[in-house]
């Protein structure tokens, strides 16, 4: 109806919508409604705002509390306390692992010199299986790497807030 009171549209178009409107009383109301709404948008020069409205509605908005920053109610030692224990988990873990390794060659008889290994050849060596194989390990390992990355997703997006509200 809006391309027919504008004059847009086929002409196939255009002589449907003079049908519907002489034919249907809610088509002829319709179409009474829009063409005020056209004429009120053409005819009557829109009010402006005041100069001093942008001015006006920014000292409204300071008059009112501003909500506190993120830092005054969010308990630093909670997060730090989190971060340790993820640490220390995966410090843990790492211990764990290195205390597992047999190292073959320098204390076997008839090695030689007694030359250390290479780590390519120390790693090659060790028994992976053996650590990986548990399912409790399997699990304790995915969950505190989900953690983990939960903490690195919430430290990344305090970075991002922080950043952005000092631009």
């Amino acid at each position: 109806m809006w391309d027919h009171i504008d004059g847009l549209g086929s002409v196939e178009e255009r002589s449907l919508v003079e049908d519907l409107i002489t034919g249907n009383r809610e088509w002829q109301l319709k179409y009474r409604e829009l063409l005020e709404i056209q004429h009120a948008m053409h005819g009557e020069e829109l009010e402006t705002p005041s100069l001093r409205f942008t001015r006006n509605v920014m000292e409204e908005i300071a008059r009112t509390r501003i909500a506190p920053a993120a830092n005054s109610y969010i308990n630093k030692r909670i997060i730090r306390g989190i971060g340790a224990f993820f640490l220390t988990t995966i410090g843990a873990c790492l211990i764990y692992l290195l205390a597992q390794i047999r190292f073959y060659g320098s204390n076997s008889p008839g090695a030689g010199f007694g030359y250390p290994l290479e780590w390519k050849d120390r790693l090659n060596s060790f028994n992976w299986g053996r650590i990986f194989n548990s399912t409790s390990i399997n699990i304790f390992l995915m969950v505190n790497l989900v953690l983990g990355l939960m903490l690195l997703d919430m430290w990344l997006e305090k970075k991002k807030r922080q950043s952005g509200a000092s631009i």
